[in-house]
């Protein structure tokens, strides 16, 4: 099992320097990737332009680019030049993203998304592989069949023969999905005791190619906190907890609320998600049970964060991606050192 960095955006201000430095801590440390994210703020490729361009031995790895952002042949695009300047270092990871930002902010209808997933992946490997790309599909159709566009091949190779692709899901149709289309699994608020279960509905998407998790990189996003008051280490990762819960989405749809159901939080998961969309944020936050905020992070002192990382490896974890939480930049850059101290305590990166 290998550590993994999540800088997430650029709010603002100097925090991309931070970021920089964050991710030069991990990469001295032997961190194997750095994953960006987007919402509808700073866009993750220019920022793993620009965190690539200063690095050498670390992974950058997109979590994730929005697939109503962009077309297919640009995410190819993007990904071939990000691995070629990278010198082979980029992960592509992709996700729907959700209907409030589908339609709200890119304007595209949030409808099939397990079916235009596929499609999408389709195209992007194929251009990838640099192959004469044509396509005939339910939502996308390359070249068009009624105008002058010709079917066009990728005229920038990347590095390697194969950019590895990587799925954010966490419905168990999109986990199936990322099983048998993609590379790696990008999870979120991941329980170790409820792994098992995720990686079973990944399982059966291996099986439609005829392939077990051999080669095939889990990944789980996990919030850092190190201090020997767990109430108190706990408490800065609850507005993240209580914004993917309550916030995602609306009533109707809110994947990740549908997720803290299945791992048994229901009653708690109806009652942030009302605060939430009441604008009651600071009650929302408190409404987070400890017991759900200590399954998805890793808290405490070194010993204990090794034990954790013990059991993220034995339930099928391959990389463990870090958001550190603490509140200053010096604070996370050793909150990392002691998680990779941790690994190397509990052996399970051996």
């Amino acid at each position: 099992m290998r550590l993994g960095l999540n800088i997430g955006f650029v709010y603002g201000g100097d925090d991309h320097l931070d970021h920089l430095r964050l991710v030069k801590e991990a990469e001295a440390l032997g961190f194997s990737v750095t994953w960006a994210a987007e919402a509808y703020g700073s866009d993750a490729a220019t920022l793993l332009s620009w965190i690539a361009a200063q690095t050498t031995t670390i992974d950058v790895g997109a979590a994730v680019f929005q697939i109503p952002a962009r077309t297919p042949a640009m995410t190819a695009m993007t990904a071939a030049t990000l691995d070629r300047l990278s010198n082979g270092r980029f992960r592509l990871g992709l996700g729907v993203s959700g209907p409030q930002v589908s339609e709200g902010w890119h304007g595209v209808r949030f409808s099939q998304p397990l079916l235009r997933t596929r499609e999408y992946v389709d195209i992007v490997n194929a251009a990838l592989r640099r192959e004469t790309v044509t396509y005939e599909g339910k939502y996308f159709t390359l070249p068009l069949p009624d105008g002058p566009g010709k079917a066009l091949k990728l005229t920038v190779r990347p590095i390697r023969d194969h950019v590895p692709v990587y799925l954010a899901a966490v419905g168990p149709k999109n986990l199936e999905l990322a099983g048998e289309i993609a590379d790696g699994w990008l999870g979120i608020l991941n329980d170790p005791g409820f792994l098992g279960e995720q990686l079973n509905h990944i399982k059966t998407g291996r099986a439609v190619r005829q392939q077990d998790l051999d080669g095939f990189d889990v990944v789980v996003t996990t919030p850092l906190m190190t201090g020997d008051d767990l109430q108190a280490a706990a408490d800065p990762v609850r507005g993240y907890a209580a914004l993917y819960i309550g916030g995602m989405g609306s009533r109707e749809k809110n994947f990740y609320n549908a997720l803290a159901v299945r791992m048994g939080y229901a009653e708690e998961a109806k009652e942030i998600q009302d605060l939430y969309l009441d604008k009651k944020h600071r009650e929302a936050m408190a409404a987070v049970p400890f017991g759900f905020l200590d399954s998805i992070s890793l808290l405490g002192d070194k010993a204990r964060i090794a034990d954790k990382l013990t059991a993220y490896a034995e339930a099928g974890a391959t990389t463990v991606a870090l958001t550190p939480f603490a509140p200053t930049v010096e604070q996370r850059i050793a909150d990392l050192r002691t998680a990779a101290e941790a690994l190397e305590l509990s052996g399970a990166g051996n």
